[in-house]
């Protein structure tokens, strides 16, 4: 590991850990990472898709322990949601889940964005906003937080592969419900340092926009870990 800085264990587990049911929404490269990654850490994870027997089959050798179901079925039977649909219709989809997410905290990692010509994100859907502040305006009853959508996804379950620490924002509503996810990213091997809360949900607007220097790093550096970074 020469040239990068070094990952210490989780700090958070004796805090928060009990194993806790987690469903995640989305089965693309964003969810599959998360799921294994958590499965891995000892939470029962349920990968939550529109095809749950085809995701199964993709995905074949992911984690053992990972369940699969349709997205209604995913919320209804876990704690905690993990939003890695894509973000131009994750309002939708998750304002239709209302009943089912009550009560629960949804984790939102997506980017609400409209494709650019050569697919890569472009202008925000939501200027002067952003996704998490609308699926908390149509949610009521559930507890919002904003985090991981200012890196590659690979870089959302190993942070410690980058040469310089990255960091991981937070933005919320909840305080506890900020705190429960802290312990996660915790299993996801974020240490308490490299975690900046930025505040209420309304904070999400900017980290959202920061999906807009995504595509020309991209272009110029093609598809490399990075992560948009707090440096003191």
């Amino acid at each position: 590991m020469t040239g990068r800085f070094r990952s210490s264990p989780p700090r958070y587990r004796k805090e928060h850990h009990r194993m806790t049911n987690i469903g995640i929404l989305g089965a693309g490269r964003v969810g599959t990472n998360l799921a294994g990654k958590l499965s891995a850490a000892g939470h029962h994870v349920t990968l939550g898709s529109r095809n749950p027997e085809d995701t199964a089959a993709r995905t074949t050798g992911l984690a053992p322990r990972i369940a699969f179901a349709d997205q209604r079925t995913t919320v209804r039977t876990t704690d905690i949601v993990i939003n890695a649909t894509p973000g131009d219709s994750s309002l939708d989809r998750l304002t239709d889940l209302r009943t089912e997410l009550a009560g629960k905290i949804l984790i939102d990692v997506s980017n609400a964005t409209r494709d650019a010509a050569d697919g890569l994100p472009g202008d925000l859907c939501y200027p002067g906003s952003s996704l998490a502040e609308k699926l908390q305006a149509a949610l009521p009853d559930t507890h919002v937080v904003k985090t991981l959508n200012t890196m590659l996804f690979m870089v959302m379950t190993a942070p410690e592969t980058l040469t310089t620490p990255p960091t991981a924002y937070l933005s919320g509503d909840d305080e506890h419900a900020k705190k429960t996810v802290t312990g996660l990213l915790g299993d996801l091997g974020w240490q308490p340092e490299l975690i900046e809360d930025l505040g209420d949900i309304t904070t999400a607007r900017a980290t959202e926009a920061m999906i807009l220097t995504v595509p020309h790093i991209l272009r110029r550096h093609g598809f490399k870990p990075f992560a948009v970074s707090l440096a003191r």
